[in-house]
């Protein structure tokens, strides 16, 4: 089956269930209106509100998923037209949604791991900084979902960069939720601009769309890519990757998610982990054809997801923040989901399926670390932690099988889903499939090192804490008492570890998710050669994720864990701690120059172009005010002026006629 053709020739009017499908959206975003419109006035229901909003979408997104399943493969594409949103002269807009099985899985994970994530806010924002205006952090929430929902559903680009907008402002108010702390105002900003850079690769990629074809609806820019040369095609694959590096937190735009770690846990369990960082995967698996039609483009697509899980995993090793640790890890695994879309039709829908496998696994760890943050008085320094295992019984064994899941033991979910990327990655000829399958099988390894690291920092070992005290937000100290969360916050954990222990197999076995994105993405194709055999590949990640956990538990595992950074570190260490000098460079050579180039323009058009200006001016208020004198009111004045030019005049035109 030839994905382009099918998204160009097959999509029909939606009808019945899926013509409502507007609802999906307007639940969250009334609730958004309601909760940032009211006020005070809906302080004591609001986080109510704002959850069962979340939960009526995912009840009407189940409806219209088992609506498109009773539907032939052929029928399950389908547009329902809502408005006509920019008419003007050439350039018509309508504001439609696009319902097909790509659209739908996203649909379900946003609002069904979203609708668990809000659950959890519950109980989480109780007693948080802020607390008592939850119901504008629900608000936001909603607005987030809202975004995100447009972002998937929308059946064009332009609609899907309003969703593209949507989700950086919301993530913008989210970051930046503790008002009380500069580093978080100062990571809100951050991942506000840097996503404003990848923003602008996606906007140029538009307008060249609606410049050379006269249309940015997704059915017509796809069947009529093949009119575009292969250079301007592999233009639009790169402009719509930066977009989707910036979104997505890869290399050389990875900086800003760690930072956001800033914001509350649930804000990093659902943008963070689950959905806006998928944002960039999706967008490179809803634009297959023009993927398709770029070999170049898609080599690129695959390098940049090599490069990013690599620093993930390198960073990761360093950190003794147990938020940071899961964003660089967030980092890694988006760079595999990266690297399995860039295979094109080899891992399209691989890639979507590690991407719903991350959302279960990797959102119930966020929520674990908040559940352990929530008992350990905020403190997020791993070297603090210890011996939590029996204290916190239900977040450590949630926990546990999200980390199991993520390293990719079997039968845990990753196993299914990371391991027919790395096999994926090896089914390549040549020195791509030793270098992409060799980085993929290191991460896994890695990986392994990383988690399992955390995993003994925190719940195992002497119980570090009971020597410690620490202090709270005025400056006073106070011991821990770990103990632990509420029923509100540890049944949305159970059912995400329900998710890590079996999402994987689902999807993966017999291609079930594989056959089901076929009209979205195409059939899913098997590499029949490659530099590996393929039933040598689980063998070595397994074991190679092994050794990982083994190395962790010799270096953390037998030895005490030193309450403060041990000193002096190898200078690995020291640059992973300093995120490999990412920012280092950003700030040398981006954000200095641009600094620079910034006064120098604002000197040149003070005392240049102002100057000019007002030079002028001053230039002919001096001579007028000087000519004035001139204008004394007197007859006897302009008479004699008459005749001294009189005078000149005469004298003028006998010097031209005697000289």
């Amino acid at each position: 089956m030839n994905a382009s053709s099918v998204l160009a020739t097959e999509v029909q009017q939606a009808g019945g269930v899926a013509g409502a499908a507007w609802l999906i959206v307007a639940l969250p975003l009334f609730g958004a209106a309601v909760l940032l419109i009211g006020g005070r006035r809906t302080n004591a229901w609001g986080h109510l509100l704002g959850t069962a909003t979340v939960l009526g979408s995912f009840a009407y997104g189940v409806v219209l998923f088992f609506d498109t399943v009773a539907r032939e493969a052929e029928q399950r594409v389908a547009e329902a037209h809502l408005f006509s949103w920019i008419p003007v002269d050439a350039l018509q807009v309508d504001f439609g949604l696009r319902i097909d099985p790509l659209s739908l899985t996203f649909t379900l994970l946003i609002t069904g791991v979203g609708a668990l994530i809000h659950i959890y806010s519950i109980g989480y924002m109780a007693h948080e900084p802020g607390g008592d205006d939850r119901r504008r952090f629900f608000g936001y929430f909603n607005l987030f979902v809202a975004a995100m929902l447009i972002l998937v559903l929308g059946n064009g680009f332009v609609t899907l960069y309003l969703g593209w907008e949507g989700v950086g402002l919301a993530s913008y108010l989210l970051i930046g939720w503790y008002t009380q702390r500069p580093a978080a105002a100062t990571a809100a900003k951050k991942a506000f601009l840097m996503n404003r850079v990848g923003d602008v690769g996606l906007a140029v990629a538009i307008f060249i769309m609606f410049s050379e074809l006269g249309t940015t609806q997704y059915t017509e820019v796809f069947a009529r890519i093949g009119e575009l040369g292969t250079p301007l095609i592999t233009a639009l694959a790169l402009l719509l990757l930066l977009g989707a590096c910036g979104k997505s937190g890869q290399f050389p735009l990875q900086s800003w998610l760690p930072d956001a770690m800033e914001g509350p846990t649930p804000v990093s369990a659902l943008i963070h982990a689950a959905t806006m960082v998928t944002a960039g995967v999706y967008l490179i698996a809803r634009a297959n054809p023009i993927y398709n039609a770029t070999a170049d483009g898609r080599l690129v697509v695959v390098i940049i997801g090599a490069v990013t899980l690599l620093i993930g995993c390198v960073i990761g090793c360093a950190y003794d923040d147990i938020k940071k640790v899961l964003a660089y890890s967030t980092v890694s695994q988006i760079g595999y989901m990266i690297l399995a879309v860039g295979l094109g039709p080899l891992g399209y829908a691989l890639g979507i399926m590690h991407l719903l496998a991350h959302g279960f696994f990797k959102a119930g760890l966020f929520l674990g670390a908040g559940s352990v943050m929530h008992a350990m008085n905020d403190d997020v320094d791993m070297r603090h932690y210890g011996g939590l295992a029996r204290i916190m019984p239900v977040t450590f064994a949630t926990f546990g099988l999200g980390y199991l899941a993520l390293i990719g033991i079997p039968p845990f979910s990753g196993f299914f889903t990371k391991d027919a990327i790395i096999e994926a990655a090896f089914g390549q000829e040549g020195w791509r499939g030793w270098v992409f399958g060799g980085a993929a099988l290191l991460g896994a390894g890695l990986t392994a090192f990383y988690m399992t690291r955390l995993v003994l920092m925190t719940f195992f070992g002497e119980k570090r804490w009971e020597k410690l005290v620490s202090r709270d937000e005025a400056g006073n100290e106070t011991a821990y008492h770990p103990h632990e969360s509420p029923t509100v916050m540890t049944v949305p954990m159970i059912i995400l570890a329900v998710g890590s222990v079996g999402a994987g197999a689902f999807f993966a076995l017999g291609d079930r998710l594989a056959e089901w994105l076929a009209p979205s993405v195409g059939e899913l194709q098997e590499s029949a050669h490659g530099v590996l055999p393929h039933w040598l590949i689980p063998y070595l990640t397994v074991g190679l994720s092994l050794v990982g956990v083994l190395v962790a538990w010799l270096v953390v595992g037998r030895r005490p864990v030193p309450v403060t950074k041990p000193q002096p570190v190898s200078w690995p260490v020291r640059a992973a701690r300093a995120d490999l000098y990412g920012n280092a460079f950003n700030e040398a050579v981006f954000a200095r120059p641009g600094t620079w180039l910034t006064r120098a323009l604002v000197f040149f058009d003070a005392r240049g172009v102002d100057g000019l200006v007002n030079g002028v001016a001053a230039g002919l208020g001096g001579s007028s005010g000087r000519l004035r004198r001139l204008q004394t009111g007197f007859v006897r004045s302009y008479a004699l002026s008459m005749l001294g030019g009189g005078i000149l005049v005469v004298a003028a035109l006998l010097m031209v006629r005697f000289v």
